[in-house]
């Protein structure tokens, strides 16, 4: 590709993901919005309904005032799977998504929340060393897809990681999610979407577990039948606790469970639970060789 294609690519890509940052903030994917609506009309605790009411106010405000959803628009992180023949160098992408984050930071506006761990220093543009975060994954064909997350550092607080027996298998794993989840109480902003990453390296299953929360629909079943059942049995385990839309009781505390897995070592079974709260906010940028785009949720 010439410096002109490759610069005209640079461009559609970076005004992509920004016009993606934009409606990821402010309208929340029908999915995770359709959820929200079911759990008001099936919610029999009227405190409950009343959190749930106010959730679905907030998005309508968010959408009729232009803003976004929440005060925290969180870190950025995308998900980018690029074809082995899309024709464009990674370094392109990359600086693309860097300057995309530092314009949507200032043109929607979005809360300025990198800071650096050691200093303290905050650039106010949510970019810095390794930020916006960027996984890659490669691909046939020719194209680029690119997933944008801006998540909340509530819901990430209380992310939990644990090694237990391998000789447990899955009941071990329930034990694990349930304790997590009662352990995080209202921290999250419930009702969260509740990703699941089992096996692998420690990094793995975070990684696993993160995706999963994240980016899978709400409308969408797990592909793997023992998981499948796993999760619709955390589901209904986990909505019986009582912790209830922001943790003031209800029969809602998750959306949904999302679980992955990778190989894992004989000796050792990592569990990672990661949570998403309820504003699970996600869009998606498809991108052609050819230069169109393309942005759903």
């Amino acid at each position: 590709m010439s410096n002109t294609q490759s610069s005209r690519m640079y461009s559609i890509i970076e005004e992509a993901v920004v016009h993606a940052l934009t409606r990821a903030n402010i309208h929340l994917p029908p999915d995770v919005k359709n959820a929200l609506k079911k759990a008001y009309k099936t919610e029999d605790s009227e405190v409950a309904r009343v959190q749930i009411e106010a959730i679905l106010r907030n998005l309508e405000l968010a959408e009729e005032l232009n803003r976004p959803i929440c005060q925290d628009t969180g870190l950025i992180v995308y998900y980018v799977r690029m074809g082995y023949d899309f024709g464009v160098r990674i370094d392109v992408i990359e600086r693309a998504l860097i300057n995309a984050t530092r314009r949507a930071t200032a043109e929607i506006p979005l809360r300025p929340n990198t800071v650096d761990p050691l200093t303290g220093e905050n650039p106010g543009d949510n970019t810095g060393r390794n930020s916006p975060i960027i996984h890659w994954e490669f691909m046939k064909g020719d194209s680029l897809e690119i997933v944008v997350v801006p998540k909340g550092g509530g819901s990430e607080y209380v992310t939990v990681l644990e090694m237990i027996p391998p000789g447990l298998g899955l009941g071990g794993v329930k034990r694990v999610v349930i304790d997590a989840v009662l352990e995080a109480g209202a921290k999250p902003c419930p009702p969260t979407i509740v990703g699941v990453g089992l096996g692998g390296g420690v990094d793995t299953a975070v990684y696993l577990a993160k995706k999963a929360a994240c980016i899978r629909r709400l409308d969408t079943m797990n592909p793997n039948p023992t998981l499948a059942r796993l999760e619709d049995e955390l589901y209904s385990e986990l909505n019986s606790l009582g912790i209830g839309p922001q943790g003031l009781g209800g029969r809602t505390t998750v959306l949904g469970v999302h679980i992955d897995y990778s190989h894992r070592h004989p000796a050792s079974y990592p569990v990672a639970v990661v949570f998403q709260c309820w504003a699970a906010r996600r869009a998606t940028v498809l991108v052609g060789r050819d230069g169109s785009s393309t942005i759903i949720q």
